[in-house]
């Protein structure tokens, strides 16, 4: 394990940071424990000559945690059901899911 996968792995499983979920695969049901941290940016959209700023909810999860996240799966964050929305992506170096969820 490299140094930076360590520090990772710190990061999200500090309580400050690291908020612990429930992954449901929507091909299987079959589920896993994870630990994930949470942002909610906005985003701005260009329609013609407008702008729309919408809420998003963006999580980020270990590889190490949920090796295939696909679209669709669900992701229980406390009372909160999500579902994975577009294609997961991987970080530079292959240790972070960044997952973008709707509400379910």
């Amino acid at each position: 394990m490299s140094v930076f996968a360590a520090a990772i792995d710190r990061l999200f499983a500090h309580p400050d940071f690291g908020t612990a979920a429930l992954w449901i695969s929507a091909a299987t049901s079959e589920e896993r424990p994870i630990h994930l941290i949470a942002r909610a940016p906005d985003r701005v959209t260009d329609f013609g000559a407008g702008r729309f700023v919408s809420d998003t909810t963006v999580v980020e999860v270990r590889v190490a945690d949920l090796p295939a996240p696909r679209p669709g799966d669900l992701v229980l964050i406390g009372a909160e059901s999500h579902v994975i929305q577009g294609e997961p992506l991987r970080d530079r170096d292959r240790l972070i899911w960044t997952l973008d969820l709707r509400p379910a």
